[in-house]
């Protein structure tokens, strides 16, 4: 069996066993459905929602806030990284109030957010923004400062200007730790979607389970959190892809991250 088929069977065999025994634990042992829910319950929500479309309108919200934020957050984490990563002036300069607003919990700042930005969209972009920011941001600036020395001279001694090592040295010397924190960013977005959604939200699958929470409907909050999961796992593996794509030369550092 080859790496790729093992990359699919291993999974299966995995998500198989955990069904039996959520089986198991449903049928043989009678827990609660208020505990745990059926697995035929959950899948006659699943089809609802996602095959007939009942949760279409909520899914689009979360994935139009995750994407915009994802975006925001990344591209200026990248931005300011690399900034910050040439210049020791802007660093004295920012550095301090960019780890002062990482170490605010995201969830404090949730309300501040939504009297800034109302209860629309706006808000959950920009908490999506915040929590993708740091890990692309921070990756950034050891990407680039781990560009060996040796590339940076040699470019030097050929006259090459500061920008001309800049981008084609140092940033494609950083490209790997940068996907690295592309990949974090994904989870991340999720993560602050779903919790600007429990704030102050009317759609979305965040909302979703706010709602069926109250309402004691575990086999809707376990659709909306499958729902959340497959929306990860395909960001995930398209960040890896492109990865895999753009910094051919990095496979064997691939897996390498510098998280929070």
């Amino acid at each position: 069996m080859n790496g790729r088929t093992q990359a699919v069977v291993f999974p299966l065999i995995t998500l198989t066993v955990l069904i039996g025994l959520w089986f198991f634990l449903t049928v043989a042992l009678q827990v609660p459905n208020y505990i745990l829910p059926r697995p035929s319950a959950v899948l006659e929500v699943l089809i609802k929602g996602y095959v007939q479309g009942a949760f279409w309108k909520d899914v689009g919200a979360t994935l139009s806030a995750t994407l915009m934020g994802y975006a925001m957050g990344c591209g200026a984490g990248i931005v300011l990284g690399a900034l910050l990563a040439e210049s020791k002036t802007f660093e004295r300069f920012v550095y301090p109030f960019v780890v002062a607003l990482q170490s605010m919990p995201k969830v404090a700042l949730a309300p501040v957010l939504i009297v800034w930005f109302g209860f629309g969209m706006s808000s959950k972009v920009v908490m999506v923004a915040l929590v993708c920011f740091f890990p692309v941001f921070i990756n950034t600036i050891v990407g680039i400062r781990q560009t060996p020395a040796a590339l940076v001279n040699m470019m030097k001694s050929f006259s090459g200007s500061r920008f001309h090592v800049f981008l084609h040295v140092k940033v494609k010397s950083a490209l790997g730790h940068i996907f690295a924190g592309l990949q974090i960013a994904v989870v991340l977005s999720l993560i602050g979607a779903v919790v600007g959604e429990f704030v102050a939200s009317s759609r979305g699958l965040g909302y979703l389970i706010q709602v069926a929470q109250s309402n004691v409907d575990l086999a809707t909050m376990f659709a909306s959190l499958f729902g959340l999961a497959a929306i990860g796992i395909v960001g995930t593996q398209l960040i890896r892809l492109v990865h895999a794509r753009v910094v051919f030369w990095d496979r064997a550092d691939r897996h390498s991250t510098v998280s929070e």
